[in-house]
């Protein structure tokens, strides 16, 4: 509680003095129950709307955009998980904010110091916390809660690097030879993933369909890229005999390519299920944490990056730049051009 002092003393005469002090009481009182609070500064009345019910229509918002598929379901349930944090950490504190004014720079530094310090989350996770902040404060100041978005002056931290890495050649040989023994239809997903460079979401919804198999290449449709392009990649001879062998193509063609035990079928397996069972295969030929299901997508673009360039790797990848696919190649699996070796310069 703060007190407001409102002055009268200029007014000489009592009576008005007084009459003039019960409207200034009336008007306050009305103006405060409807949410106005004296020190608050604010540019309309939208920004004195209850934190709870802006929550509830951006939950709303993003449940439309989750239907229209404008975005995807991964995105939908890592949102809603982020609103669900936030709502939790508001309801927890001393003081929780009443107003969407209210939620100001403080209050979302002190949001991600409890992500960070009471979670006890990576600086990653940290840092994935203030992008969807960032996200939620630019919805919020398109719809007038809010003039400005205030996480542009949250510096986000330093992350360590990933800790995954690319697998050696032996133990992708390794690899192959287990899988062509005790599972060839998981072997075909880890070849796709090496060969093509698929994200791990986006292979879960390729259906037969989008397989050219006369011109080996396969379709990524906008509605299923993570950027929301349409995309061709290349089909490698070593994918094309696999499916061949195991009759892929003898289903219908609206099949997903990988469905129930990695078969195709009418329901689409999940990356929960990729991850899970190469974990497990993972553990059986006792290699390091460090291999992850993704870690494929590592190999293929080293070995093609060294075998035929980074710019083929880079458009085999979807990439937008070469920086982006350098990223993927780490120390010794960085590529040298044999001409800088040879080049006769002038000094």
């Amino acid at each position: 509680m703060k007190r407001k002092k409102y002055m009268l003393n200029n007014i000489e005469k009592i009576t008005e003095r007084r009459k003039m002090a019960a409207e200034i009481i009336a008007t306050v009182t009305n103006r405060l129950r409807s949410g106005w609070n004296p020190w608050a500064d604010v540019s309309n009345s939208r920004q004195y709307s209850k934190f709870e019910d802006v929550i509830g229509i951006y939950t709303r918002y993003l449940q439309k955009l989750h239907a229209n598929k404008t975005i995807k379901d991964s995105t939908f349930t890592d949102y809603r998980k982020r609103i669900r944090v936030l709502s939790e950490y508001n309801n927890n504190r001393t003081f929780p904010i009443i107003y969407i004014y209210q939620f100001d720079l403080s209050y979302m530094s002190d949001f991600l110091d409890y992500i960070l310090l009471d979670r006890d989350a990576s600086a990653r996770t940290r840092n994935n916390y203030r992008v969807w902040l960032s996200s939620f404060c630019t919805w919020l100041t398109e719809k007038q809660y809010m003039d400005y978005n205030p996480v542009e002056k949250i510096k986000s931290l330093t992350e360590e690097e990933k800790k995954r890495c690319a697998l050696t050649h032996t133990d992708l040989r390794r690899l192959k030879e287990y899988l062509e023994e005790n599972n060839k239809y998981f072997l075909l997903i880890c070849q796709m993933e090496y060969y093509t460079f698929i994200r791990p979401e986006e292979l879960s919804n390729i259906r037969l369909r989008d397989i050219n198999l006369k011109e080996q290449k396969v379709f990524i449709a906008s509605s299923i890229s993570k950027n929301r392009k349409d995309g061709m990649v290349g089909l490698n001879d070593v994918l094309i005999k696999t499916m061949l062998d195991l009759h892929i193509f003898d289903n219908d063609t609206n099949c997903y390519l990988f469905s129930t035990n990695f078969k195709p079928g009418y329901k689409k397996s999940t990356t929960r299920c990729f991850r899970n069972y190469f974990n497990k295969v993972r553990n059986a030929l006792k290699f390091p944490d460090t291999y992850q299901f993704y870690s494929l997508k590592d190999s293929g673009i080293r070995d093609l990056a060294n075998s035929e360039g980074i710019v083929i790797a880079r458009d085999q990848a979807r990439h937008t730049d070469i920086s982006t696919t350098n990223k993927y190649l780490k120390g010794e699996n960085m590529t040298v051009h044999e001409e800088t070796k040879h080049f006769n310069g002038i000094l």
